[in-house]
């Protein structure tokens, strides 16, 4: 899904010296494989949410506050490009030429995110291509993480002062040699929750699009004249993403569908309600301008375990700081959630949901590094790093309806007679 490695020996290999991970000879590179694989886990995650999350909605995304299993996916992603950044950066001693990489990387991630998910590719339901420019989808979950990946990656290379590996292993020593970074994180937190609260949201009108709908080019009012509200038809997120840009280029079937106001259905998809509220027809972009704003703090923190995993040279000194420091961001997600101050939402992307998904994936990762890095059971998880190295491919085949197609295509005597079927039908027993 993150094209956090493009080319197979150009991304998170790292310089180790010899008291590091293995006794490798000084200068040379070893690939972090606890990293690949928990890139290789997370794109097999998404692929499982994408094609089982309508059956099984308790694993598909929440339809607007709380969190389920797919929306730890994108998070997850956006920590591990951020934890890739340093290790990659870390070879190219110019300014220039990571620049140059950077935004070559970039253009590629908006490029593919806006072929794969702007609408011009309608697989695998419809065996056709070619999208209306004025109805393009403009962001999408690429174009979220080419964003994050831009801000975060100069920022590692305009605001690094310090150039040493080797510094003091108090739990504040990565903080402080890396203090700017965490400046501007904070200047993020703060512009992002100025906005959320403070932004004043009118009524708005929309017409549905949606050609397969009932209600296609009806027209409907949505009353708000509010602000600081977190529900879905008047929060700023949205209101900023109609206004810059426009009502036609945002998802055409958000989460919130899925609604117990929506649907009797709920959590499952299905027909709306007579009396459903105006704002169930209507268009949301989950990822949006504001939010991937906010989206940039997931970035930020996975830089920080990149640092400790460059600077910190003992087992014990990396796990020690990536798990006191998962275990304070989930905590504080869950008391800032349960106690109403900020609701976790992925839609939204506020506070709390970074601070949970981010502890989640230190904890994950840590998980791992332990399981592979210490104690050396790589062989139980090659599928994964397999999966890990060839991300990019992988999720284009994922996006295009190919793995779905492949494990659908095997039927006994009758095509409805195939995996997904009979696991269905064991669902409903």
């Amino acid at each position: 899904m993150a094209e956090i490695k493009v080319d197979p020996v150009d991304d998170h290999t790292m310089v180790i010296p010899e008291t590091e991970i293995s006794a490798q000879k000084p200068h040379r590179t070893l690939r972090v494989a606890s990293l690949d694989i928990f890139r290789g886990l997370t794109v097999a995650l998404m692929i499982l949410v994408d094609d089982a999350g309508g059956e099984w909605p308790m694993i598909g995304h929440a339809p607007w506050h709380g969190c389920n299993l797919a929306d730890f996916v994108m998070p997850f992603f956006l920590f591990i490009v951020g934890m890739a950044i340093p290790l990659a950066l870390k070879r190219i001693p110019s300014k220039g030429k990571a620049v140059k990489k950077v935004v070559f990387r970039t253009l590629k991630l908006l490029f593919w995110g806006l072929l794969l998910q702007g609408g011009f590719s309608h697989a695998p339901d419809k065996l056709t291509y070619g999208v209306d420019m004025q109805m393009i989808r403009f962001c999408g979950i690429l174009q979220r993480i080419a964003f994050a990946y831009l801000v975060v990656a100069l920022a590692e290379i305009f605001l690094k002062d310090a150039q040493s590996n080797d510094i003091a292993a108090g739990y504040c020593s990565v903080f402080r040699l890396y203090c700017w970074h965490w400046l501007l994180g904070a200047c993020i937190l703060i512009l992002y929750l100025a906005m959320l609260y403070g932004i004043y949201v009118p009524d708005w009108q929309f017409a549905v699009h949606d050609k397969e709908s009932a209600d296609y080019g009806r027209v409907f009012t949505v009353d708000c004249n509010v602000r600081g509200k977190l529900n879905p038809p008047c929060n700023a997120v949205g209101y900023i993403d109609r206004e810059i840009l426009g009502i036609n280029h945002l998802y055409l079937k958000p989460a919130w569908r899925r609604a117990k106001a929506c649907t009797e259905n709920s959590p499952y998809e299905g027909p709306f309600k007579n009396d459903a509220p105006s704002w169930c027809h209507a268009p949301f972009e989950p990822e949006g301008i504001l939010s991937s704003i906010s989206a940039v703090l997931s970035t930020i923190i996975g830089v920080h375990f990149g640092h400790v995993l460059v600077h910190l040279k003992g087992h014990s000194e990396r796990l020690k700081q990536w798990i006191m420091m998962g275990f304070a961001l989930l905590i504080l997600g869950i008391v800032l959630h349960f106690t109403h101050a900020i609701p976790l939402n992925k839609q939204l992307y506020t506070f709390s949901y970074v601070c949970v998904t981010s502890g989640a994936a230190a904890l994950v990762f840590s998980a791992i590094y332990i399981l592979v890095d210490i104690w050396g059971l790589k062989y139980m998880f090659v599928p994964l790093k397999w999966i890990g190295m060839n991300a990019m491919l992988v999720y284009v085949m994922a996006a295009e309806g190919i793995f779905a197609g492949f494990i659908n295509g095997w039927y006994y005597e009758d095509p409805h007679n195939t995996l997904v079927g009979f696991s269905l039908e064991l669902n409903r027993l």
